[in-house]
């Protein structure tokens, strides 16, 4: 279920344009609009919620899914050298959009 106030989820409906690099039923990946590497994208479930705390067994799928989908993305976006997974769990980790979504960063050295 999707809600009317997250800013992800105006993406997933299409009320708000993205740079989508990949979309099916399930997960939407677009190109972050602040980019924290030469590429930088983030994978979002089509379900919202907030933090992995939240998740019942049918989120826990759809991460799941998402992991499983990730490194093709990945590679069909030019990180075939590698890249870094970072999920940010709430305000002291950085995280400002609460709808749980994964970041995809490569395209070159990254720094510890």
């Amino acid at each position: 279920m999707l809600n009317n106030d997250c800013i992800f989820c105006k993406i997933i409906k299409g009320e708000i344009p993205s740079s989508k690099v990949y979309e099916d039923d399930k997960m939407l990946v677009f190109k972050d609009i602040e980019p924290k590497a030469k590429v930088h994208l983030l994978a979002i479930g089509k379900d919202h919620f907030k933090l992995i705390s939240e998740a019942d067994e049918g989120r826990a799928e759809l991460l799941k899914y998402i992991l499983l989908k990730i490194p093709k993305i990945a590679e069909a976006n030019g990180l075939a050298n590698g890249y870094r997974l970072v999920i940010n769990q709430g305000e002291d980790a950085g995280q400002t959009v609460f709808h749980l979504h994964v970041h995809i960063l490569g395209g070159e050295k990254l720094p510890w």
